[in-house]
């Protein structure tokens, strides 16, 4: 919004033409963000209590210690809201990428709401039906390949390429249906990964930051004519606007952080983690780095392979022995790390550790091209 009103009054005063710069409006992004986050936490964090929406551990690790005061839940609506507003404050409100990544952090962000109040308001033990809220987040991801394919924003490199890391002359160019597959594959592991890490205080926000942080970056890298050709990355016109709606992001979930972390006075629920997911497999997409988030992503990664070789483990070993048997302890692998004697803040703080290294990679990628 400022964007579209105070450039206009440069004739004015020279300081409203700081508003064209893309540096400016993510800095202000991230400043409303993480501002907002501190002023209404600590309101919204006491109304969710006096209304009874508290958090419902789903097993003996979420458990609070005895006498603890309940945490709130559902905080993932001031998340939203809160990178809603930095973003239409500060973003090109006619660029198509962050009209994309709102949509579809709104998307998602409803999913988790409609989980969270089923579960949270309405007291159902199993929440949203596990195939409504598949169903709901593939459909969102075949839409997006859909919008994608046919009318995705203008790009010097076709609509169905992606960017490959390390080899500036190779690429990836799918088929119009295989792409519509890769971006719902895409999308929804960035999602579910995220919700599948939200199981320790401060654990997800932290690395929420750190992840799309680092895509704000490459947003902006990719969005310049002059450093995507220095950097051999596709040149895609209008992408730096990205790095606002990131840094709007990261600024929210610092704010969130300051409130989570143990012991946390709120958690954010599926609306957050499911919103936040959805946003950072966007980016992902809309850049054409979708490669890259497996390095940038890797903590999520590993949580979500954690789950998936357990889950398949245990199925195999039941059926050829007749008893299941576990790779971990418990996964989410963060768990697993519990019931090896880690304290939760250990685990977070070592997980935030391995999630800028794994930033550090997705930068090193750039060098080696």
């Amino acid at each position: 919004m400022l964007y579209h009103l105070l450039p206009s009054l440069g004739d004015t005063h020279i300081v409203f033409n700081l508003f064209n710069y893309l540096t400016v409006r993510s800095a202000g992004a991230m400043a409303t963000g993480l501002v907002l986050m501190l002023l209404l936490g600590r309101p919204a964090i006491a109304w969710l209590k006096a209304h009874g929406i508290v958090n419902v551990p789903r097993n003996g690790l979420d458990r609070d210690p005895a006498g603890a005061e309940p945490k709130a839940n559902m905080g993932g609506v001031l998340i939203v809201m809160v990178v809603t507003v930095a973003t239409l404050l500060w973003a090109e409100l006619t660029n198509p990428y962050t009209l994309i990544a709102l949509v579809v952090m709104l998307w998602m962000g409803s999913l988790g709401f409609l989980d969270d109040y089923l579960k949270v308001v309405r007291r159902t033990p199993r929440g949203l039906v596990e195939r409504y809220k598949w169903t709901g987040s593939l459909v969102l991801g075949l839409a997006l390949g859909l919008f994608l394919v046919m009318w995705g924003p203008a790009a010097p490199v076709g609509a169905t390429t992606t960017n490959l890391p390390v080899f500036d002359e190779w690429q990836l160019v799918f088929s119009p249906a295989a792409y519509l597959l890769w971006v719902t594959v895409v999308l929804n592991g960035a999602t579910h990964s995220v919700n599948m890490t939200d199981g320790l205080d401060g654990l997800a926000p932290g690395l929420v930051a750190i992840a799309v942080g680092t895509f704000g970056i490459f947003a902006y890298v990719i969005g310049r004519v002059d450093t995507s050709a220095y950097l051999g990355l596709f040149y895609l016109p209008g992408a730096g606007e990205l790095a606002v709606f990131a840094a709007g992001i990261t600024g929210a979930a610092l704010g969130f952080l300051w409130f989570n972390a143990q012991p946390a006075q709120v958690i954010m629920g599926d609306t957050g983690s499911l919103a936040l997911g959805g946003s950072i497999g966007a980016m992902a997409v809309l850049l054409k780095a979708e490669l890259l988030l497996l390095a940038v992503g890797g903590v999520f990664v590993a949580e979500a392979a954690s789950v998936i070789i357990q889950t398949r483990y245990f199925r195999y070993t039941k059926r050829r022995y007749g008893e299941g048997r576990r790779v971990f302890r418990c996964a989410p692998i963060h768990h697993h790390f519990q019931m090896i004697g880690w304290k939760n803040e250990q685990v977070v703080v070592r997980f935030w550790i391995l999630g800028i290294l794994c930033a550090m990679v997705g930068f090193a990628t750039l060098k080696l091209r």
